[in-house]
């Protein structure tokens, strides 16, 4: 029996509206009774979607430690419990047989990827990040500034001024940090003397 998809959810709907009236509960109650009757026992967790800069509220139902519902959180400042297509999905992420649990890693000239543990793919990136910095680590950098010559005219000299920066590795944030973790990655990244440090929300 060939059934489209609109087909499917015009009987869906109807068969359930024909269940709600005929337990005497309007469409509405019979909506909010299905999903009390899903999350039930459930434990709600509040979250933030990690899509976009917005920062929607989401509440996810968690039961015997899996992810069973997500919806709009009425009660965030933001969103109001609105959320746009891929927050509105955010189940589907979770919940989603392709889905990578492990990193996975395509060595330099190797054509497949291959998947790795958590451990080593650290250490690889904290190795590679130490061996960058190491390499392009300026101390001092010379720069041409304007002096007042003692006639009151200016002009160009070149100074060394200390700078203890690398131009060679840049950072990217991602729209799902809270300012708290925007604040800890600031302190790493100058500490490792980079200048070029950007944000997703920005881009």
């Amino acid at each position: 029996m060939g059934l489209s998809r609109r087909d499917f959810l015009k009987l869906t709907g109807g068969t359930a509206v024909a269940g709600a009236l005929a337990a005497g509960l309007s469409p509405e109650e019979a909506e909010a009774k299905e999903k009390e009757l899903r999350i039930k026992g459930a434990t709600e967790t509040k979250t933030i979607c990690p899509y976009c800069s917005v920062g929607c509220g989401i509440l996810a139902y968690t039961k015997d430690g899996k992810l069973i519902d997500t919806e709009g959180d009425p009660e965030h400042p933001i969103s109001e419990g609105t959320l746009c297509s891929k927050g509105a999905s955010l189940y589907q992420v979770v919940n989603n047989p392709t889905r990578l649990t492990k990193p996975m890693y395509r060595a330099a000239g190797a054509t497949d990827w291959k998947e790795v543990e958590w451990g080593w793919a650290l250490d690889e990136i904290a190795k590679k990040i130490k061996d960058t910095r190491d390499r392009t680590f300026k101390s001092m950098s010379k720069s041409k500034v304007k002096e007042k010559t003692p006639d009151g005219k200016e002009q160009d000299v070149e100074r060394e001024f200390v700078v203890n920066r690398t131009d060679a590795i840049a950072h990217v944030g991602s729209a799902a940090l809270d300012n708290e973790e925007c604040y800890m990655l600031q302190k790493l990244l100058r500490s490792w003397g980079l200048v070029y440090i950007e944000h997703q929300a920005r881009i």
